[in-house]
């Protein structure tokens, strides 16, 4: 029998041009074979789109049907094919983050935080990143000892909990901090007390302190670690564990370097490891320390701290990783490989790196892949718009949404374990940023009016963060390939479905994706992306 239901969508008064979307849902039972665990499973389909929607439910709306017909994309969903397990998505704490949050009311502060980590009423972002010692996107250098002190004894991550003067550089200067006591670790702790929150933290530094190096530009600025401090600084990333520990933040995993190939014309911290310097750290020093402090089990990687190695440019990854993971006794201490997407403008002229990711989960299949930092120039003037247009930036010209969504799906189709963008909140300027190097971020905080913006990238990550929960295992999807369509699914622990459809064309597309007995069609709107959320009911 069939047993058809139609949704009907009403038209947007943003998209008065955009064709109306139908949802119609097909249920077919066949007599002779049992009852399909999926056949009382309701679907509820969310979309973001250029016209105006922002994570909208728009599958329980009323509306007259549309007769505008698309391209039709015909999918199947094979639910026991279980491929790689979910670490999660989300974003980065940094200071700025921090600062924008301590200018802002606490009410205020919690929505903001809420509408980031909380699963039922905000995106859900359960896996970030934080930095050891000052970043890009601190106020400014600093670290965690006193200069020289070659034994640790002055070690303390109180840089992170002191708060902030207000003079730290020109950009903060005059603005009023409502909490001038707020700071990184204040922030994890009240977003960690989020009802719901369920995130996890990956650490990377950005340089040791210049007394350790050699070859630097500037403070903590390009350059290299020397060998003879290679201990000293595996102590100290560790003792940071220890610290964090201590606070109540028990790190989920470690880099041993931010973007290790960037240290000879960069304009803030940052240190060189070559290749095989990097696996000599590790395997002589790091690891080993770790080991001894009982942050890492060699017995099983994912029992503790995992160490996550290079985290840099997924376009030489394959390059950075094989010296490593060639030498058992280097390998047995890396968990898997961290990677960035910089060079936006070249992602799609390369497939999105589609090889390189292919070849690293083939060549390595026993260890992890995930997508760490990945940031896009803000547009002040037009910090939405810009992310439906061409925009132009550090990396050239594309369109920020566009490659997002492209990027985001093409890691997790070719073994991506998770997706970190790099700041969670900057002000609506980009800052502060003492290198003059602003970004936007998924939240833009005016820190003089206390206005808050959720930008597209922020609607984008929730279509993953909100509806493929950790532990989900991507499942195979089949289905044609069409232009400027890419797809993904994943299935919960719960036994929930999420398939997530991006089509950037400028035409709708029909959608029918059948799951055993039940079919489910649809439509999705030009530049947009769905998440079809199927569930028990």
């Amino acid at each position: 029998m069939i047993d058809q239901t139609i949704f009907q969508i009403p038209r947007s008064p943003l998209s008065k041009c955009i064709p109306l979307l139908v949802l119609v849902i097909s249920v077919v039972f066949v007599s002779c074979t049992p009852k399909s665990v999926y056949q009382d499973y309701v679907v509820d389909v969310y979309q973001t789109s250029q016209a105006g929607d922002n994570l909208k439910l728009i599958s329980n709306d009323q509306a007259e049907i549309t007769t505008t017909k698309g391209k039709k994309i015909s999918l199947r969903l094979l639910p026991e094919e279980e491929l790689q397990k979910y670490y999660g998505f989300g974003a980065s704490f940094t200071e700025s983050s921090a600062w924008n949050l301590a200018t802002i009311p606490v009410d205020l502060r919690k929505d903001v935080l809420t509408r980031l980590f909380s699963p039922t009423e905000g995106a859900g972002f359960s896996l970030t990143r934080t930095h050891i010692n000052s970043s890009d996107y601190s106020n400014n250098h600093y670290t965690y000892v006193e200069e020289g002190d070659e034994d640790l004894s002055t070690f303390s991550i109180y840089e992170d909990m002191k708060g902030f003067s207000g003079e730290e550089n020109e950009q903060v200067l005059g603005v009023e901090l409502v909490e001038p006591k707020y700071d990184i670790i204040p922030m994890i702790k009240e977003a960690s007390n989020i009802v719901g929150a369920d995130f996890n933290i990956i650490a990377s530094p950005w340089s040791p302190p210049s007394w350790m190096k050699t070859g630097e530009t500037a403070e903590m600025t390009n350059g290299t670690l020397l060998p003879k401090y290679y201990g000293t600084w595996a102590k100290y990333l560790s003792k940071y564990v220890s610290a964090y520990a201590e606070q109540g933040i028990d790190l989920w995993g470690i880099t041993p370097q931010n973007e290790p190939l960037h240290a000879h014309d960069a304009r803030w911290d940052s240190n060189g490891l070559t290749p095989k310097q990097g696996r000599d750290f590790l395997r002589d020093h790091l690891g080993p320390q770790l080991v001894q402090d009982g942050h890492l089990n060699l017995d099983d990687l994912d029992a503790g701290l995992r160490v996550l190695i290079y985290d840099h440019n997924k376009s030489t990854m394959n390059d950075y990783v094989t010296p490593t993971y060639e030498d058992p006794e280097a390998s047995k201490y890396a968990w898997g490989t961290s990677f960035h997407w910089y060079a936006s403008s070249e992602l799609e002229e390369h497939n999105w790196y589609a090889q390189e990711l292919e070849t690293l989960q083939t060549t390595w299949p026993d260890k992890g892949m995930i997508h760490s930092e990945s940031s896009i120039d803000i547009d002040v003037d037009d910090p939405i718009g810009q992310y439906w247009r061409e925009s132009t930036d550090y990396a050239g010209t594309f369109v920020p949404f566009d490659t997002y969504a492209f990027d985001i799906i093409t890691d997790l189709n070719h073994g991506a374990q998770g997706y970190i963008e790099w700041c969670i909140i900057l002000s609506n300027q980009g800052q502060p940023n003492p290198y003059d190097n602003f970004n936007s971020a998924p939240v833009l905080i005016n820190p003089v009016t206390d206005k808050v913006m959720y930008t597209p990238l922020y609607y984008l990550l929730s279509h993953f963060s909100k509806f493929i929960r950790p532990n989900a295992h991507r499942i195979g999807l089949e289905g044609e390939e069409i232009e400027g369509v890419i797809y993904t699914a994943a299935k919960n622990p719960d036994g929930s479905i999420a398939v997530v459809i991006f089509n950037r064309n400028e035409e709708v597309h029909e959608i029918s994706i059948t799951l055993e007995s039940t079919v489910y069609e649809m439509q999705i709107a030009p530049k947009a992306i769905q998440t079809i959320h199927v569930r028990s009911k």
